[in-house]
């Protein structure tokens, strides 16, 4: 199963440890969104933190969304996830290339930018969603991630996110892991993880080599008591229905609806997260002006 989701805990609940293998879901996003490498590893990376995020999500009317926009050619990046595993997401420009970076890697920090916020919005079913934003720390995807919980929800955290694209432009390896001190945790704790953690190759390294997210954990947290408290699947899926592209066409306004009849042509309308096409006839945009009134 590549999709899996494990929430456990070490040396007696001090570290909070949140992680997925993610492939399958990433090469069903390469398929939809047609990405280039680097808007496989980018939207990939986004949506795995979303998956990862997730698991903190308690009742099924909350979400969680991730957006991430430095102004550079990859334009807007989405991940939405929901309590059920479910995410789904887009990127601005899918067709985005660049050249590897400066270590020879994908470069998800050229295609992001510098210059924009990271901003986390949890819907937690509230008349308000909360959210929190940092500033684009190197676009790179998970250190912006462990900067915000870092200075936003002064918790230390170590973030890993990868997505390892064969020259076919399918996904051979993905994955992620968020490791959090709890507040009474010892700093010499936190030193140890950090320095296994730079010894560690990267996780797409050791998924592609067949480990489990599992074996993985036990790398890192050989002798601190790993205990896996939750198995979770994380999958991608979207929720649109044209019911739901209805709502959202008569919440343009009267005006707007009969703009649209009037030039008495089909209105298609596609799904960003999909791609799928919901077609609206004259008649039916008659209808809804019917129903906006």
């Amino acid at each position: 199963m590549s999709n899996k989701m494990i929430r456990a805990t070490a040396k007696d609940g001090s570290v909070k440890i949140i992680a997925a293998t993610t492939t399958e879901m990433i090469n069903k996003m390469i398929k939809i969104h047609n990405t280039s490498s680097v808007a496989s590893a980018t939207l990939g990376r986004l949506i795995t933190s979303a998956a990862l995020m997730s698991s903190n999500l308690k009742s099924e009317k909350e979400a969680l969304t991730l957006k991430i926009n430095g102004g550079g050619p990859a334009g807007n990046v989405v991940a939405v996830a929901y309590p059920n595993g479910d995410v789904k997401g887009y990127i601005g420009n899918p067709t985005v290339e660049l050249p590897p970076n400066a270590v020879g890697k994908l470069d998800v920090g050229g295609a992001v930018g510098k210059n924009g916020s990271l901003v986390i919005i949890r819907d937690l079913g509230l008349k308000e969603p909360y959210v929190g934003q940092v500033p684009i720390y190197t676009g790179e995807v998970g250190d912006d991630l462990a900067y915000y919980f870092t200075t936003s929800e002064q918790t230390p955290s170590a973030v890993g996110v990868g997505v390892l694209v064969e020259p076919d432009l399918s996904c051979s390896a993905a994955g992620g892991f968020i490791i959090q001190m709890m507040p009474d945790a010892d700093p010499l704790l936190a030193d140890l993880i950090t320095y296994r953690l730079e010894d560690l190759p990267p996780i797409t390294t050791l998924i592609k080599e067949g480990k489990t997210i599992e074996e993985i954990l036990e790398e890192i947290f050989e002798d601190m008591d790993l205990k896996i408290l939750e198995e979770t699947t994380v999958d991608y899926n979207c929720n649109c229905t044209r019911d739901r592209v209805k709502q959202a066409l008569v919440s343009i306004g009267l005006k707007d609806l009969e703009e649209i009849y009037n030039e008495n042509k089909v209105e298609n309308v596609q799904c960003h997260y999909c791609n799928t096409n919901y077609s609206f006839t004259p008649e039916d945009i008659k209808e809804l002006i019917e129903e906006a009134k």
